[in-house]
Formats: C-alpha cells, structure tokens, sequence
C-alpha cells in the first residue's frame, strides 16, 4: 500500500487501472509534455534485492532519488522526487509508461509520457554539417514580460556525435546541468532535476544565436547569443550590499526546533560566520548546501559556523521544517539552519532590511569574527558551469582562509 494520500490522489487522476506490468530496469527517455515541442529527460532505473530506484541524468550528474514505491497492484509506481516538494507517478505498460510529474505544494501536473532502453535526449541520428557551439557565448534572456538580463552560455560539444553539454550562467544562478543536441546550425538542450524541467533551442545565423526557452508548461521567453570567449556577467560581489549606514546584518529567526537564534548569540562570538540565503525549493541552492555541508565538516573545528536562512513556499511552520530538514538529511548537513520567511523576494527582502534587498537564491553572505559583513555574493555557479565552478570554490577558499587566519 502507498505511505500517504498524495499516492493515492496521484493514481487516482492517472485512473492507473490494468493488470500486473513489471517495471523494466535500465535507461528510460521520458519527455514532459508542454507546447513547446515537450521537455526531454533521461532516467535510469536499477533494482537491487528487489528494491527499485531510479536516477535522473542530465550530462555528468547521475541524481539518486529515493525508493521507487509500487502500487498494491504492481501495475503502477511512484517516485518521490529527492528534497522537492514533487513526484513522478506512472501507469506501467511494458516498454511505455504514462503519467504526471506533480508539484505538490501547487498541485499543478506535467503529463509525462517514458520509453524503455532509448538513451539520447532529443535526436536519434546527427548531421556531419554540424555547427561546432563549443566555447562561451554571451547572453541575453527576455522573459515573458519583456524584462531582459544578461547570460553566459558555456557549451561543449562532441563533434562525431552532435552531443552537447554545457549550463547558462546569469547573475541570480545557473540552469545548472544542461543536456542536449546540435543538428547543422540548431541546438537543443534541457535538463530536469526534480524540482524545475527547462528546454532550451536555438538557431544559428550567421553569428548570432536565436532562441527560445520553456519552463515546464509554459514558454518562458527567448534568448539571443553571440559567441565571445571574453562573455562575462556582472560582479555578483556588487549587486547585494549593505544599505548605507550598516556594518552588520542582524535578525531573530526560529531553528527547526522552534528555538529563537540570533548573530547575537554566544555560540556565534569571535567566529567567521556564513549566512546562506536559500530555500529548498532551488536547484542552485541544492548544489552550494552540498558544497557547503562538505566543507563545513572538514572546518567544523575551526572558529566557523554556518547559517543556513530558509525561505520556503509556504508560511507554515512545520511546512518550512519538513521541507528544510529533507535537505538536511539529504546531504547530511550539520550547519545551522533556521526559517526565515517565505520565498517571494519583496516579502524575503523585508526580512533583512540592512540589505538592499533579496535577489537571488542562493545569496551568500560572509561576516568576519567581529560580527562586520565582509562580502555579499549573489547567485551561485555550481558544478554544472565547469570552470566557473572551480573558480567559486577558489575564490571561496581564499576567503575563509583569509577570515579565518584574522
């Protein structure tokens, strides 16, 4: 039997009806329906004393999720989708599969259809005509709205096979790992992480790259692009910042067991402190609070502490808790984390009214052993950016090294 409702609501709007169907192991093509052409992803399932689990692929990251859970009659499953509020649910029929990726916290559904032993992403067979799109391209996204800001796109490409790799870069994160195809002049990627499925495509013209871009259901703007090995972003060391007249961000947040915690708290005097401004909810979160959680457990010795200020989708309490402590467990934090609001920026922003407000999540805010701000970074590039990655993690280092040795 399923371990909650939400199972059971699930493969009741799937009508799951049939007989038994055995789940096949190995490499699955799933693509979630939008009007865009639908979003491509790449699943692998593997069964190991007669427990299931499935990974999501998306280039070099192999993503566990959790158990795969089978309805009473065996001719269905659910999949948890790791620390997002989310799942997959699915009728089984063989090779095929049907059913609906589920964002529970707003109870909108993706239909989902997957097909067993298919490993490419958008294309069986390539060109030899292919255009090379390795190297950086310097970026503009315009959203829905017409609001514009700016991009790097980081692309490597396998010429025999038109395979391509690579994120965009903007200055509140990145798309984290992009996967996808190149056929002569066209390049299609995605990726689908559990919480967010995005779909990329553009069109080379002469030098400029035409495109748009899908966030599940809905197209959610288009993008132009022109190649520039010196593509850059704006200084995300300058876009937060203390408002004038501050040194010092303060605030009283409840911690998971409901216990008010404050900078000004014993336990914090003489340390360097990082306060990290994330939510469950954000891929780019996920990535800096595995980098952080490992660091931290090789530092925890040192005059250190970590900060994790959690901003949710939901106001409730034992929501934010549940949610927060999933990420926790997930990659076994042992750093502070406390809830601070809500995930919508103005109200997030009102939080921490030193700041001249909250942009970006993830937002990383380092405070030396005297309790002054000593850098603000907005944004995250994770491990998905390749070389922009390597070089956060050195400038980071740098920094603590420097702030701890004061």
């Amino acid at each position: 039997m399923f371990k909650n409702k939400f199972f059971l609501a699930i493969l009741f709007l799937l009508a799951f009806q049939g007989a038994f169907a055995q789940l096949q192991t190995g490499f699955w093509r799933f693509v979630l329906k939008n009007d865009g052409g639908g979003i491509p992803f790449n699943m692998e399932i593997v069964e190991k004393n007669k427990e299931y689990k499935a990974y999501l692929l998306n280039a070099e990251e192999r993503l566990e999720l959790e158990t795969i859970v089978f309805s009473e009659k065996k001719d269905s499953i659910y999949i948890p989708l790791h620390i997002f509020d989310a799942s997959l649910a699915f009728k089984l029929d063989g090779k095929k599969m049907k059913g609906l990726f589920r964002k529970h916290y707003n109870k909108i559904d993706q239909e989902v259809e997957g097909t067993w032993g298919e490993k490419y992403r958008f294309l069986k067979e390539t060109s030899r005509l292919n255009n090379n799109f390795t190297g950086k391209w310097q970026t503009t996204f315009t959203n829905g709205e017409g609001r514009s800001y700016p991009s790097v796109g980081v692309f490597k490409q396998d010429v025999n096979t038109g395979k391509v790799t690579g994120s965009f870069l903007t200055t509140t994160g990145d798309y984290r790992y992009l996967e996808g195809n190149v056929y002569i002049n066209q390049i299609y990627l995605s990726t689908f992480d559990g919480g967010f499925a995005y779909r990329f495509y553009g069109t080379l013209e002469r030098d400029t790259l035409w495109g748009e871009f899908w966030s599940g259901k809905n197209k959610a703007g288009t993008f132009k692009a022109v190649y520039n090995e010196k593509a850059t972003l704006p200084d995300a060391s300058k876009l937060t910042y203390l408002k004038e007249g501050y040194k010092e961000v303060d605030f009283k947040f409840p911690n998971l067991e409901g216990q008010t915690v404050s900078l000004k708290d014993e336990r914090y005097k003489g340390k360097v402190v990082i306060l990290q401004i994330f939510g469950s909810w954000c891929p780019n979160c996920m990535d800096e609070t595995k980098f952080l959680a490992e660091w931290y457990k090789k530092n925890k010795k040192k005059p250190v502490a970590i900060i994790g200020l959690a901003y949710e989708r939901k106001p409730e309490f034992e929501y934010a808790k549940l949610m927060v402590s999933k990420v926790a467990k997930r990659f076994n934090v042992e750093y502070d984390f406390v809830i601070a609001g809500t995930n919508d920026k103005e109200a997030a922003s009102k939080t921490l009214p030193m700041l001249n407000g909250i942009s970006s999540y993830p937002t990383t805010i380092f405070i030396d052993k005297k309790g002054q701000v000593r850098k603000i970074h907005t944004g995250f590039a994770g491990p998905g950016t390749g070389e922009y990655y390597q070089q956060w993690r050195e400038e980071f280092n740098t920094l603590m090294n420097t702030l701890l040795k004061e």
